[in-house]
C-alpha cells in the first residue's frame, strides 16, 4: 500500500478494522506495512474551569477521552480538520475510554498522552518520584495499551521550563526509566517520551540529557513546544531550520509537540504557514510532524472551536488549519529502505543553569514504604491534613537534619535517601519513628500538640532485610557531602569538581529485588547534604 492510499484511510478513516499500530525505528515512526507515519496533530484537552464541564469523580481536570457525548460532538470535527493525532494531558485511568477510542480509531486518529494529572505530576520547584506518581503513570499506561491506536506517552511536559529549576530533569528521567520498565514487563510496544519547551540556556544539555545513557533510561521519542513561528515569517526567521540542523543526528523521533503561535492576532489571526513548513521537505526529513495547540478555545486564545453550551462551533482560524492539513502531502521513506544512523547523544556536565545528575531517582517500592510505616513506633494520627505536616517536618529537620537525608533526594549531588520514594504521609511517619527511637523513646518525642502518636511496631520478618540495608543506605546519605572544587566562588561558577564515586545497595522484600540508590557525584556548594 502506497502512502497516498494509507494516508486517505488514516485521515478519512475509512477502515473499518482497529488503525494499525505506529512503530519507532531509529528517528522514525512507521506503519505496520513499513510507510513512515507523520503527526498531523492537535492538543485536545479542556480546561477543568471552562464551560462549568464537570468530571464523574472528584477530580481537578477533565478527562477528555471518557465522555461518549463529547467525543460523539467532537471527533467529526477532528476528522474535518485533517487530524491524525490527538495529545491529552491527563486522563482518568480508571474510567472506561472504549466508546471514545473507538470512535478516535474509526475516524483514524491516533492518541499520545501525557502521564500525570494536575495533583499527581514532577513538580518543577518540588520534584519528587514517588509510589502514587509511579502508580498512576503506569495505570495510565495500563488502561491505553489496550488500544491500538495508541502511540505512546510522555513522562512531563515542561518540567523544567527555566535555567533555576533543571534537577527536576532527574526525577523526569526516572518516570521514564520506570515507566520504560513497565512497559517492557507487560510486553506492549509503546514508546515514552519528553516534552519541552524553547528555552535557550537549557534546550541544549535538555535534548542532550534525556537522549542519552542506555536505552533503558533514556527517550523513545521527543517532543518539543515551540511557538517562535509568529505572523509572517519562514524556515529561517522562526528558527526551524536551527532545529533541523539540531536534530538531525538525534537518534528517536523529533515532532513539535505543541505549536502555533497566536501573535499577533489572538487565534484568528493564525494562518498556519508553520504547518505547511512543518511537512515540506525541508523538514520532513528529520521531524515526524506536530501537534497544533488547541482545539478547544479559552481564555489563553488559542482555540480553532469555540464550545457554547453543548455545541462546538467552528472558528475561521479551523479552517485554515483544515487548509493547511489539506495541502500538504509529507513524502516519507520506506521502513525496507531506512537504515537508521546516529547514537545517543553525550550526557551533559553539571553547569551554572544544568543541575540534574546523571544518577537518577530509585524506583518507588511500596513495599519498602510500608515496611517502614509498620516498623515506626510513632505515627502522624490518621485524621491530621498533609497541610499540618510541614511544622513537623521543619522541627525534626531543623534539630536533627541527618535523619531527614533518608525521606529526601537531591536531583543535583545524585544522593537519594531510601525512603524518598515514599509518599509524603509515609516519609512524616517514617521520619517521626526515627526521631522518637533517636530521641531514647522520650514521652514527649512522639506528641507535636496531638499530631503524632505512639504505635507499635507490626513490621514482619520479611521486613527486616530491607529495613536493614535502607538503615545503611540512610547512613551514608546523611555523611554524604557535595563540595565545588577548590577554588570556585560560588553556586554560580561553571568549574565542578568530581568528589566521590555512585555506590549501589540491593535487598529484596519477598522475591522481589530493590534497587536502592545513593551517589555522591558532582557537589554544588561549599558543603551540601541533601535538600
Amino acid at each position: 500500500m502506497g502512502l497516498s492510499k494509507l494516508s486517505m484511510l488514516a485521515l478519512a478513516g475509512l477502515a473499518a478494522a482497529e488503525l494499525p499500530p505506529v512503530h519507532i525505528k531509529g528517528q522514525k515512526f512507521f506503519y505496520e506495512n513499513g510507510t513512515q507515519f507523520f503527526m498531523k496533530g492537535i492538543a485536545y484537552q479542556q480546561d477543568t474551569a471552562a464551560k462549568g464541564q464537570t468530571n464523574d469523580k472528584a477530580t481537578d481536570y477533565i478527562d477528555p477521552l471518557s465522555n461518549e457525548k463529547l467525543c460523539k460532538r467532537d471527533v467529526p470535527l477532528l476528522k474535518e480538520l485533517g487530524v491524525n493525532t490527538i495529545r491529552t494531558y491527563a486522563i482518568d485511568p480508571e474510567a472506561d475510554h472504549s466508546a471514545c477510542m473507538k470512535l478516535l480509531d474509526q475516524a483514524g486518529i491516533y492518541v499520545i498522552s501525557d502521564l500525570s494529572q494536575p495533583q499527581l505530576s514532577i513538580k518543577r520547584d518540588d520534584p519528587q518520584w514517588t509510589v502514587e506518581h509511579y502508580e498512576r503513570y503506569t495505570a495510565v499506561v495500563d488502561e491505553l495499551a489496550q488500544y491500538s491506536n495508541v502511540l505512546g506517552f510522555f513522562a512531563g511536559n515542561e518540567v523544567s521550563d527555566a535555567n533555576n529549576n533543571t534537577e527536576a530533569s532527574a526525577y523526569v528521567k526516572a518516570a521514564l526509566r520506570d515507566t520504560k520498565a513497565h512497559i517492557k514487563e507487560k510486553g506492549y510496544k509503546l514508546g515514552v517520551g519528553y516534552a519541552t519547551n524553547d528555552h535557550p540556556d537549557i534546550r541544549d544539555d535538555i535534548a542532550n540529557y534525556f537522549n542519552c545513557g542506555e536505552d533503558e533510561e533514556a527517550t523513545d521519542f521527543w517532543g518539543y513546544n515551540i511557538y517562535s513561528w509568529c505572523g509572517e515569517s519562514d524556515i529561517e526567521k522562526s528558527g526551524y531550520a536551527d532545529w533541523v540542523d539540531f536534530y538531525k543526528d538525534y537518534n528517536v523521533p523529533v515532532f513539535f509537540a505543541e505549536y502555533g503561535c497566536n501573535t499577533p492576532g489572538g487565534a484568528e489571526g493564525r494562518k498556519f504557514d508553520d504547518t505547511r513548513a512543518l511537512f515540506s521537505d525541508e523538514m520532513t526529513g528529520v521531524f515526524s510532524g506536530g501537534l497544533v495547540y488547541m482545539y478547544h478555545q479559552e481564555d489563553n486564545d488559542y482555540g480553532v472551536v469555540e464550545i457554547k453550551g453543548d455545541k462546538a462551533e467552528r472558528m475561521d482560524n479551523f479552517f485554515e488549519l483544515k487548509k493547511a492539513h489539506k495541502a500538504v502531502d509529507p513524502k516519507g521513506v520506506d521502513e525496507d529502505d531506512y537504515n537508521p544512523k546516529g547514537d545517543r547523544e553525550t550526557c551533559p556536565d553539571l553547569g551554572k543553569f544544568w543541575r540534574a545528575n546523571t544518577r537518577l531517582p530509585p524506583t518507588p517500592e511500596p513495599e519498602l514504604c510500608d515496611c517502614a510505616v509498620a516498623n515506626s513506633e510513632c505515627a502522624v494520627g490518621d485524621n491530621v491534613k498533609e497541610k499540618d505536616f510541614g511544622d513537623i517536618f521543619d522541627y525534626i529537620c531543623d534539630a536533627k537534619g541527618e535523619l531527614c537525608t533518608a525521606i529526601q533526594g537531591n536531583g543535583t549531588t545524585g544522593i537519594y535517601g531510601a525512603y524518598s520514594m515514599c509518599d509524603n504521609r509515609s516519609k512524616l511517619t517514617i521520619l517521626l519513628g526515627l526521631y522518637y527511637e533517636e530521641q531514647g523513646g522520650a514521652a514527649d518525642a512522639c506528641d507535636f500538640d496531638g499530631l503524632a502518636e505512639v504505635k507499635k511496631s507490626s513490621a514482619k520478618s520479611s521486613c527486616d532485610e530491607a529495613l536493614e540495608s535502607a538503615s545503611k543506605v540512610n547512613e551514608e546519605a546523611a555523611t554524604a557531602t557535595g563540595a565545588m572544587s577548590e577554588g570556585t566562588g560560588g553556586a554560580d561558577d561553571e568549574d565542578f569538581g568530581v568528589i566521590g564515586t555512585p555506590m549501589a545497595r540491593l535487598f529484596s522484600i519477598g522475591d522481589m529485588a530493590v534497587g536502592l540508590y545513593m551517589v555522591v557525584a558532582l557537589g554544588v556548594g561549599a558543603t551540601m547534604v541533601v535538600l
